[in-house]
Protein backbone atom coordinates (compact mmCIF):
# COMPACT_ATOMS: atom_id res chain seq x y z
CA UNK A 1 0.00 0.00 0.00
CA UNK A 2 2.81 2.40 0.86
CA UNK A 3 4.39 1.80 -2.54
CA UNK A 4 1.10 2.46 -4.30
CA UNK A 5 0.55 5.73 -2.45
CA UNK A 6 4.06 6.86 -3.31
CA UNK A 7 3.70 6.20 -7.02
CA UNK A 8 0.25 7.81 -7.17
CA UNK A 9 1.66 11.09 -5.82
CA UNK A 10 4.84 11.00 -7.91
CA UNK A 11 4.67 13.10 -11.14
CA UNK A 12 4.46 10.93 -14.27
CA UNK A 13 4.98 11.58 -17.94
CA UNK A 14 4.05 9.46 -20.90
CA UNK A 15 6.51 8.25 -23.50
CA UNK A 16 5.75 8.05 -27.20
CA UNK A 17 4.63 4.43 -26.69
CA UNK A 18 2.00 5.62 -24.22
CA UNK A 19 3.64 4.04 -21.18
CA UNK A 20 3.78 6.15 -18.09
CA UNK A 21 7.20 6.80 -16.48
CA UNK A 22 8.06 8.34 -13.14
CA UNK A 23 9.84 11.74 -13.17
CA UNK A 24 12.70 11.37 -10.68
CA UNK A 25 13.37 14.56 -8.68
CA UNK A 26 16.93 15.92 -9.02
CA UNK A 27 18.82 15.47 -5.73
CA UNK A 28 20.28 18.62 -4.14
CA UNK A 29 23.89 17.56 -4.74
CA UNK A 30 23.16 17.16 -8.46
CA UNK A 31 21.48 20.57 -8.56
CA UNK A 32 24.71 22.14 -7.31
CA UNK A 33 26.73 20.24 -9.90
CA UNK A 34 24.44 21.38 -12.72
CA UNK A 35 24.43 24.95 -11.44
CA UNK A 36 20.65 24.98 -10.86
CA UNK A 37 18.89 26.72 -8.00
CA UNK A 38 15.57 25.73 -6.48
CA UNK A 39 13.91 28.52 -8.45
CA UNK A 40 15.26 27.04 -11.65
CA UNK A 41 17.77 29.82 -12.34
CA UNK A 42 21.44 29.26 -12.97
CA UNK A 43 23.87 30.06 -10.17
CA UNK A 44 26.83 32.29 -11.06
CA UNK A 45 30.04 30.36 -11.71
CA UNK A 46 32.16 30.11 -8.56
CA UNK A 47 35.30 31.06 -10.43
CA UNK A 48 33.90 34.40 -11.57
CA UNK A 49 35.90 37.19 -9.90
CA UNK A 50 34.22 40.46 -8.90
CA UNK A 51 34.75 43.39 -11.28
CA UNK A 52 36.43 45.33 -8.45
CA UNK A 53 39.30 42.84 -8.48
CA UNK A 54 39.98 43.60 -12.13
CA UNK A 55 40.05 47.34 -11.41
CA UNK A 56 42.39 46.83 -8.44
CA UNK A 57 44.73 44.64 -10.51
CA UNK A 58 44.82 47.21 -13.32
CA UNK A 59 45.56 49.99 -10.83
CA UNK A 60 48.38 47.96 -9.26
CA UNK A 61 49.92 47.23 -12.66
CA UNK A 62 49.65 50.91 -13.62
CA UNK A 63 51.39 52.00 -10.42
CA UNK A 64 54.13 49.41 -10.93
CA UNK A 65 54.69 50.58 -14.51
CA UNK A 66 54.90 54.22 -13.36
CA UNK A 67 57.42 53.23 -10.68
CA UNK A 68 59.58 51.37 -13.18
CA UNK A 69 59.46 54.34 -15.54
CA UNK A 70 60.54 56.74 -12.78
CA UNK A 71 63.38 54.39 -11.79
CA UNK A 72 64.62 54.19 -15.39
CA UNK A 73 64.46 57.97 -15.84
CA UNK A 74 66.22 58.65 -12.54
CA UNK A 75 68.95 56.17 -13.50
CA UNK A 76 69.44 57.96 -16.83
CA UNK A 77 69.70 61.35 -15.09
CA UNK A 78 72.53 59.93 -12.97
CA UNK A 79 74.44 58.70 -16.02
CA UNK A 80 72.96 55.23 -16.39
CA UNK A 81 74.50 51.91 -15.53
CA UNK A 82 77.86 52.96 -16.97
CA UNK A 83 78.22 55.60 -14.24
CA UNK A 84 76.41 54.09 -11.25
CA UNK A 85 77.90 50.67 -11.94
CA UNK A 86 74.81 48.46 -11.41
CA UNK A 87 71.54 47.62 -13.13
CA UNK A 88 68.51 48.74 -11.14
CA UNK A 89 65.46 46.52 -11.48
CA UNK A 90 63.78 46.85 -8.09
CA UNK A 91 63.61 49.02 -4.98
CA UNK A 92 65.87 46.52 -3.26
CA UNK A 93 68.53 47.15 -5.93
CA UNK A 94 68.22 50.87 -5.23
CA UNK A 95 68.55 50.27 -1.49
CA UNK A 96 71.75 48.28 -1.93
CA UNK A 97 73.20 50.89 -4.28
CA UNK A 98 72.48 53.74 -1.86
CA UNK A 99 73.84 51.75 1.07
CA UNK A 100 77.17 51.42 -0.75
CA UNK A 101 77.05 55.03 -1.88
CA UNK A 102 76.62 56.63 -5.29
CA UNK A 103 79.78 57.46 -7.23
CA UNK A 104 80.51 61.18 -7.15
CA UNK A 105 80.38 61.11 -10.93
CA UNK A 106 76.64 60.30 -10.73
CA UNK A 107 75.98 63.52 -8.83
CA UNK A 108 78.06 65.45 -11.36
CA UNK A 109 76.08 63.93 -14.21
CA UNK A 110 72.78 64.85 -12.54
CA UNK A 111 73.88 68.47 -12.13
CA UNK A 112 74.97 68.57 -15.78
CA UNK A 113 71.56 67.21 -16.87
CA UNK A 114 69.60 70.02 -15.17
CA UNK A 115 68.13 72.55 -17.61
CA UNK A 116 66.38 75.14 -15.43
CA UNK A 117 67.31 74.56 -11.78
CA UNK A 118 70.56 76.24 -10.81
CA UNK A 119 73.43 74.40 -9.16
CA UNK A 120 73.03 76.45 -5.99
CA UNK A 121 69.34 75.49 -5.67
CA UNK A 122 70.07 71.83 -6.30
CA UNK A 123 73.07 71.59 -3.98
CA UNK A 124 70.91 72.22 -0.91
CA UNK A 125 68.62 69.36 -1.91
CA UNK A 126 71.67 67.10 -2.34
CA UNK A 127 73.14 68.14 1.00
CA UNK A 128 76.41 69.00 -0.76
CA UNK A 129 77.95 72.49 -0.87
CA UNK A 130 79.08 74.13 -4.11
CA UNK A 131 82.69 73.89 -2.99
CA UNK A 132 82.29 70.18 -2.32
CA UNK A 133 80.72 69.72 -5.74
CA UNK A 134 83.81 71.27 -7.28
CA UNK A 135 86.06 68.89 -5.34
CA UNK A 136 83.97 65.92 -6.45
CA UNK A 137 85.00 66.60 -10.04
CA UNK A 138 88.60 65.82 -9.07
CA UNK A 139 87.70 62.39 -7.69
CA UNK A 140 84.66 61.11 -9.66
CA UNK A 141 85.14 57.45 -8.73
CA UNK A 142 84.94 58.10 -4.98
CA UNK A 143 81.53 57.61 -3.38
CA UNK A 144 79.07 59.87 -1.62
CA UNK A 145 78.04 58.94 1.88
CA UNK A 146 74.71 57.18 2.36
CA UNK A 147 72.77 60.35 3.24
CA UNK A 148 74.09 62.29 0.26
CA UNK A 149 73.40 59.29 -1.96
CA UNK A 150 69.82 58.98 -0.72
CA UNK A 151 69.12 62.69 -1.22
CA UNK A 152 70.68 62.69 -4.67
CA UNK A 153 68.63 59.67 -5.73
CA UNK A 154 65.43 61.16 -4.31
CA UNK A 155 66.02 64.38 -6.23
CA UNK A 156 66.46 62.44 -9.47
CA UNK A 157 63.42 60.27 -8.71
CA UNK A 158 61.16 63.26 -7.95
CA UNK A 159 62.37 65.03 -11.08
CA UNK A 160 61.56 61.88 -13.08
CA UNK A 161 58.05 61.69 -11.61
CA UNK A 162 57.42 65.39 -12.19
CA UNK A 163 58.58 64.99 -15.80
CA UNK A 164 56.05 62.17 -16.33
CA UNK A 165 53.20 64.15 -14.77
CA UNK A 166 53.94 67.53 -16.40
CA UNK A 167 55.10 66.29 -19.78
CA UNK A 168 58.70 67.52 -20.05
CA UNK A 169 61.80 67.92 -17.92
CA UNK A 170 61.86 71.70 -18.42
CA UNK A 171 58.27 71.97 -17.15
CA UNK A 172 59.12 69.70 -14.24
CA UNK A 173 62.14 71.75 -13.19
CA UNK A 174 60.18 74.99 -13.48
CA UNK A 175 57.43 73.50 -11.29
CA UNK A 176 60.01 72.46 -8.67
CA UNK A 177 61.26 76.06 -8.48
CA UNK A 178 57.89 77.78 -8.01
CA UNK A 179 55.73 78.03 -4.85
CA UNK A 180 52.94 75.44 -4.92
CA UNK A 181 49.44 76.06 -3.56
CA UNK A 182 49.12 72.47 -2.36
CA UNK A 183 52.39 72.79 -0.44
CA UNK A 184 51.46 75.90 1.54
CA UNK A 185 53.26 78.09 -1.02
CA UNK A 186 56.53 76.23 -0.43
CA UNK A 187 58.86 75.55 -3.34
CA UNK A 188 59.03 71.79 -3.95
CA UNK A 189 62.81 71.92 -4.47
CA UNK A 190 63.22 73.37 -0.96
CA UNK A 191 61.24 70.49 0.56
CA UNK A 192 63.55 67.89 -0.95
CA UNK A 193 66.07 68.54 1.82
CA UNK A 194 64.27 66.10 4.16
CA UNK A 195 62.56 62.71 3.66
CA UNK A 196 59.30 64.11 5.07
CA UNK A 197 59.39 67.05 2.69
CA UNK A 198 60.17 64.80 -0.27
CA UNK A 199 57.15 62.65 0.59
CA UNK A 200 54.94 65.76 0.60
CA UNK A 201 56.19 66.63 -2.88
CA UNK A 202 55.61 63.11 -4.19
CA UNK A 203 52.11 62.97 -2.69
CA UNK A 204 51.28 66.31 -4.29
CA UNK A 205 52.54 65.10 -7.65
CA UNK A 206 50.24 62.11 -7.26
CA UNK A 207 47.27 64.44 -6.73
CA UNK A 208 48.26 66.52 -9.75
CA UNK A 209 48.46 63.40 -11.88
CA UNK A 210 44.83 62.58 -11.08
CA UNK A 211 43.62 66.21 -11.17
CA UNK A 212 43.12 66.43 -7.41
CA UNK A 213 44.59 69.74 -6.29
CA UNK A 214 43.50 69.94 -2.65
Amino acid sequence: MAEREHTEHTPRRRSKSGEASVIRPIPKHEELTLGITRAGSETPPRSQAPADNNVANASTKSAAAAGNEAMATATALLGGRKVIGVALESDLDVHEMLRRGLPRAALGRLVANLHVIGVGEASEAFGVSLRTLQRHKLAPVMRLNSEQSARTWKFAEVLAKATRVLGSQDEAEQWLRLPAIGLDQRRPVDLLTTPAGAKLVEDYLGRLEYDVYT
